[in-house]
């Protein structure tokens, strides 16, 4: 029993602190997935608790996993780890069910599971879960309970500056489709389909509509469906589902995306959001690759009236496309965060508190 109980022990261990490592590292990415969960559950009220709860939550299934793979304190841990995972996997049965989130995100954008894996993978945990919280007390730590409790307070206050430090630049780790290295030009011309889902407030009703073709602007219809999913069909291999549009509505994916030369696209999927300091250093960097002849644009999902008035007020003088806001999220972890692309290659990411002037970009970048 002893090898039972350690090897449970140290596979439940793995697991949390992989799961909360993933997430950790990418804390906009789990806000983005929790806020998922707060729409479905008509908790948007919720939503400025979502990045302090994240955080906390990713620190607490990291360290669970640090308490049971080093055997640490675990006669106590224990009680938290089973109330815990008990949740998730109710949560995650729904999830299943219902279809309440298309993504649960449980191992970030490490590893993608569909609702009825998630759930599987739970009930998996949950036959170990169990079973070490009933032999919580024949754990023995090789350190006095004094030792173990620091060690579990210093992994947390290390782990917890991972997560600012994420959230204040970017995931060390990029797991997504826009991270450093990747091509995300197109190879053809076939037409991509964006879909989207929503769910009647009162009957439950879901619908899916073929993109823009549904009531996004009515106010009256918005007040009784509730957005549940979307999804992609892209014959084009390679592609990163992103179309951009000018505010007339006219695609010019192919003619951005496409550029043979390096140039810079600021991401900003929400302007109302987006840092105003940034903003200016952005202004200024535009001004000096335009003179330079790169090209510099924007991609928002904002309004055009709301683009107008922005740039007003701002005086960003680049000019704004228009994306899905679920796509822009995903390209990068800031609001606004600049890219820079060459021959359809991602060569480097900054987030707002990193934007670099053009000296830099020139010098480290373009000619080295």
């Amino acid at each position: 029993m002893k090898i039972v109980r350690t090897l449970f022990r140290i596979i439940v261990g793995i697991v949390f602190i992989f799961s909360g490592f993933v997430k950790g590292i990418d804390p906009l990415g789990t806000v983005y997935r929790m806020e998922d969960y707060f729409l479905a559950f008509n908790m948007g009220w919720a939503n400025d608790l979502a990045l302090p709860l994240t955080v906390f939550l990713c620190v607490v299934e990291f360290i669970l996993g640090i308490s049971l793979l080093f055997n640490l304190w675990i006669r106590k841990t224990a009680w938290i780890l089973l109330p815990m995972m008990t949740y998730f996997t109710i949560l995650t049965f729904f999830d299943a069910f219902y279809n309440l989130v298309p993504d649960c995100g449980c191992f970030g954008d490490a590893i993608k599971m569909t609702n009825t894996e998630t759930f599987m993978k739970n009930v998996v945990l949950m036959a170990m879960v169990v079973p070490i919280f009933l032999w919580r007390n024949k754990y023995r730590s090789k350190m006095k309970p004094a030792g173990d409790i620091l060690t579990l307070i210093l992994v947390s206050v290390l782990f917890t500056g991972l997560n600012l430090y994420c959230l204040w630049h970017l995931p060390v780790i990029d797991f997504r489709d826009w991270k450093v290295g990747n091509h995300i030009n197109k190879s053809s011309d076939q037409a991509v389909q964006f879909f989207v889902t929503y769910k009647n407030r009162y009957t439950g009703e879901n619908k899916e509509y073929l993109t823009p073709n549904y009531p996004w602007n009515d106010s009256t219809w918005l007040a009784e469906w509730i957005f549940v999913s979307q999804r992609v069909e892209d014959p084009n291999e390679g592609s990163m589902n992103l179309m951009i549009e000018d505010t007339l509505g006219n695609d010019f994916t192919r003619q951005i995306l496409d550029i043979p030369d390096y140039h810079l696209i600021v991401v900003a999927y929400n302007l109302d959001q987006a840092n105003r300091k940034a903003m200016q250093k952005l202004q200024s960097l535009y001004e000096a690759a335009s003179m330079a002849g790169y090209s510099f644009i924007g991609l928002t999902s904002t309004l055009p009236e709301e683009i107008v008035a922005f740039t007003k007020e701002t005086g960003a003088g680049f000019e704004f496309y228009i994306s899905d806001d679920v796509i822009l999220k995903s390209m990068i972890r800031s609001n606004p965060g600049l890219i820079l692309l060459r021959d359809g290659v991602v060569v480097k990411k900054w987030h707002y508190n990193d934007i670099p002037d053009w000296e830099r970009v020139s010098k480290n970048y373009i000619n080295n």
